[in-house]
């Protein structure tokens, strides 16, 4: 019967804990669910003291230890309780003057029930206890007594505020478990005493188990006993928990597996100093098993981790942004840490690419800037020259005695005069920057616009061109000429890499704020240093005679100007593709 009971009890340890332990879980930064693991914590040191007392109590030790730490730690539990009642259901933060004023009297108290004051004599002998109280000890009965109600009424007069409100059922429900609570360790532990009477009083600590319960059950939100709510604190437990459990997991069935067959062993001749000997020599060689594969769980769980993230740091830090940690996803610290620092690590990469672009479009920018104008003085500065030059030709071209190779050298030489005249032409519409005559513009009308006047062109005729442009897209604020002048110039260009034919895609869908138009076509493509330099003045990949390098510009102009992009890349197929964006008209 000592046995069992004594079972029952350390059971009821392990329910505490445990019970303690789950309800923190659920919520660690709430000052309710702390201040409830801290009055499981003395709930459980209470249970522990009356299972040593009342079952393996050495009359050497007498009694007055068990009456102290009874008397000290009923104390904590109702201090526990007033901090409660402060703090709960709102998470409010605890009156620190209060408390100071409330919990004063402890520094007396406290002191005094170590030191023995509180009681005249105390026995327990052949099952038979008896205790004398001091007058000091009804005081200090009375204190208690005087937190609890004072706990209780704030509890009550929370429970009217929130009266109708979830709250006010989680309020209810500890009033509740308190009143139980409260009744039976009063007829235990104060009634029956009083009248000498102690059978209770062993079971005291046992009395409180279901008002605990509905205490945890009420300010989990009546969730405690929910299946549902155990797997997500299972599944949402932070590191430093889930090791918690591991050791637990290790620790007790290690205890049963190792420790008790060689106590057995040991022991099962007598208590001898070969005894101990034995039991300790093989005690610590089976300790080894365990903690490795504590060591084993701990490496897994949090060494090798932050390891992974510590490389992929140095290597973030050496220049390589992008780097990421190749780690499992797991919901605890560790796994937040690692997802964080890949997000961060993908985003600082992101970053740096898109500066780049925008520095590279800064750069280009200012070349155009520049460009324009030098463009518009070289223009003017070579254009009166050139017609005198022209005037010079039509002269000598009017003479009568001139001999065929005479008017055929001013033939070639009208020929070049035209080139450079073309030259400068282009410098001055590159020159000229007017800003874009903005309206409502239909995609698909500038498309067919600029296809008509390429097919004057005959060597559009080699190629097969596909139009992809649907009537239903959203329309832009544009300049519908400057657009036509960007489309055709693009046309141009696909045409040029394409000299035995191909196939020329003019493409045009709805991406997210903007209007994505695409030309593809299926030419030789290009290698990076083109798709970089693409849009610079004078930069050309055509042969000599064959072309100004100044239509990418212009059209890089024109698209800014309209506050969209514009940029070069190869084809999924082969060959180049150039993709024009527009912010759609709002």
């Amino acid at each position: 019967m000592l046995l069992m009971f004594a079972f029952f009890q350390l059971a009821v340890v392990i329910l505490l804990v445990l019970l303690g332990f789950f309800v923190f879980v659920n919520d660690p930064r709430s000052r309710a669910n702390q201040t409830f693991g801290a009055f499981i914590a003395f709930l459980a040191f209470w249970t522990t003291k009356d299972l040593v007392f009342w079952n393996f109590n050495d009359p050497a030790f007498g009694a007055g230890w068990w009456a102290a730490a009874s008397f000290a730690t009923a104390l904590f539990l109702q201090y526990a309780l007033v901090i409660f009642a402060w703090v709960f259901p709102e998470n409010n933060r605890i009156p620190r003057e209060k408390a100071a004023v409330f919990f004063a009297p402890g520094l007396i108290f406290i002191p005094a029930a170590l030191l023995g004051y509180l009681w005249e004599s105390i026995e327990l002998a052949d099952d038979s206890f008896s205790i004398a109280l001091s007058p000091l000890a009804y005081i200090f009965v009375g204190y208690i007594y005087f937190l609890f109600f004072y706990g209780f009424a704030v509890l009550a007069r929370k429970y009217r505020l929130y009266a109708g409100t979830q709250r006010a059922k989680q309020l209810g429900a500890i009033i509740l478990a308190l009143a139980i609570t409260g009744v039976l360790k009063t007829l235990a532990n104060l009634i029956l005493p009083y009248f000498d009477r102690y059978e209770l009083l062993p079971f005291s600590s046992l009395f409180v188990i279901p008002g605990v319960l509905i205490y945890a059950y009420a300010i989990t939100n009546f969730k405690l006993l929910s299946l549902q709510t155990t797997l997500d604190q299972f599944r949402l437990f932070p590191i430093t928990y889930k090791i918690a459990v591991s050791i637990a997991a290790v620790a007790v069935p290690s205890f049963f597996i190792f420790q008790v067959p060689i106590a057995w062993w040991a022991f099962r001749d007598g208590m001898t100093s070969f005894a101990w000997e034995k039991f300790l020599i093989f005690s610590i060689i089976s300790a080894l098993v365990p903690n490795l594969l504590l060591l084993l769980m701990v490496v897994r769980s949090v060494s090798r981790p932050l390891q992974r993230i510590t490389l992929a740091a140095i290597e973030v830090t050496n220049g390589r942004y992008g780097a990421e940690a190749d780690l499992r996803k797991s919901n605890d610290e560790i796994g937040l840490l690692a997802s964080s620092f890949n997000e961060m690590s993908r985003k600082m990469a992101e970053d740096l690419e898109r500066l780049r672009r925008m520095n590279e479009q800064l750069q280009r920018a200012d070349r155009l800037a520049a460009m324009g104008t030098l463009a518009t003085g070289v223009a003017h500065e070579v254009n009166n020259p050139l017609a005198s030059i022209s005037s010079l030709i039509q002269l000598i071209r009017s003479r009568k005695d001139n001999d065929p190779e005479t008017n055929e050298d001013l033939d070639l030489i009208a020929a070049q005069i035209e080139r450079i005249k073309r030259v400068t032409h282009d410098l001055t519409d590159f020159s000229r920057s007017r800003p874009p005559g903005r309206s409502l513009v239909n995609v698909k009308d500038v498309v067919n616009s600029a296809l008509q006047l390429a097919n004057y062109d005959a060597s559009f005729s080699r190629l097969e061109i596909r139009s992809s442009v649907s009537d239903e897209l959203p329309q832009i604020m544009a300049d519908a000429s400057q657009l036509q002048q960007v489309l055709l110039n693009l046309l141009l260009n696909a045409r040029d890499a394409m000299q035995d034919g191909g196939v020329l895609e003019i493409n045009a869908a709805h991406s997210g704020n903007a209007l994505r138009l695409t030309v593809a076509d299926s030419g030789s493509g290009f290698d990076e240093q083109v798709s970089r330099n693409a849009f610079d003045p004078f930069f050309t990949t055509k042969p000599a005679g064959k072309g100004t390098g100044l239509g990418l510009a212009v059209c890089y102009g024109i698209v800014t100007a309209h506050g969209g992009t514009i940029e070069i890349r190869s084809a999924e197929k082969g060959g180049a593709e150039v993709v024009v964006e527009i912010p759609i008209a709002k």
